[in-house]
């Protein structure tokens, strides 16, 4: 089906995000998710949600306008007053981002999930598609990994009461900092790494050009995540991720895993020119986010995703 001519990104180029043109200097970002508990608090499970879903508009290097609660809840088994505490928590992680929740729908349902419909603006020559990167760009990730591996230990009462609050801090972080300056320092192409882990995003940000060499040591992760990995809690969706990356990565080694977990509300993955690229970390550095050069995009070859 072509795309409408207004469409200037959507699912046909599998963004994060739609961008609507309604103006020659106005867009709409639009995009939708929501989640499952990830977390006991029913505040910070709603503050999650949010965060996670609102990067989906920053990683498109919009801003966004306003919000509308998605939720499925049991009222039969939990009181309506956990509900208010996940709309607080949302709505608190919409404020901070200048936004406004502006309504929201609520169904009867036996798995309780939670997310936003968020609405957001771009200049439609100024947005940061996913798959623009050039050889030469390198790539910067601005959160740490393992929060899926340090959610499935806690999920299975195995996680460390010492590696509960920096999963919480890295999920409740917003993404909006590092996105305007991400366009600030022009950067050529840009994604949050979620549901397809670290590896599947960064195939999602291939075009026909470039390849990843992923410097493996270089990777940041949640401490515990590592320990937790190797004694097998690892979530489902990463074998899955696995084996989607892997038609790429034809030298993929089974540790690589790690790397294919789904995150929620991770970091951001900006590609940049290498000249800017100390120049945005350091600002990245600056604002307290601690974010690390990860891989370089080279010239398209057989091997399109590299761990080296």
């Amino acid at each position: 089906m072509r795309p409408h001519a207004a469409l200037l990104s959507g699912i046909h180029t599998n963004e994060d995000a739609s961008v609507y043109q309604i103006s020659p200097d106005l867009a709409l970002v639009q995009s939708l998710d929501f989640i499952t508990p990830v977390v006991d608090s029913a505040y910070h499970f709603g503050a999650i949600a949010a965060a996670n879903a609102l990067s989906d508009i920053f990683a498109m290097g919009g801003e966004a306008l306003n919000a509308l609660n998605i939720t499925g809840f049991d009222s039969y088994h939990h009181d309506l007053e956990l509900l208010g505490e996940i709309l607080a928590g949302a709505n608190d992680k919409v404020q901070e981002c200048g936004a406004i929740v502006v309504g929201g729908h609520t169904i009867e349902s036996a798995e309780l999930f939670f997310g936003l419909s968020v609405t957001g603006r771009v200049h439609p020559q100024k947005f940061i598609a996913n798959n623009g990167a050039k050889v030469g760009d390198v790539v910067i990730l601005t959160k740490p990994l393992g929060v899926g591996i340090l959610s499935t230990a806690l999920k299975g009462e195995m996680l460390k009461d010492e590696h509960l609050g920096p999963m919480l801090e890295g999920m409740l972080g917003l993404n909006l900092k590092a996105s305007r300056l991400a366009v600030h320092f022009g950067a050529s192409a840009m994604s949050d790494v979620t549901g397809f882990g670290l590896l599947g995003h960064l195939v999602e940000m291939l075009n026909g050009q470039i390849s990843w060499r992923v410097f493996q040591n270089e990777l940041p992760l949640l401490e515990g995540a590592r320990a937790y990995f190797e004694l097998g809690l690892i979530p489902a969706g990463a074998y899955q991720n696995y084996e989607f990356v892997k038609k790429f990565a034809p030298h993929l080694q089974e540790d690589a895993l790690l790397f294919c977990a789904p995150e929620t509300s991770g970091g951001l993955l900006i590609a940049v020119d290498e000249k800017r690229g100390e120049g945005l970390l350091k600002a990245l550095h600056d604002e307290g986010l601690g974010a690390k050069i990860i891989g370089l995009c080279t010239a398209k070859s057989a091997e399109e995703i590299a761990l080296v």
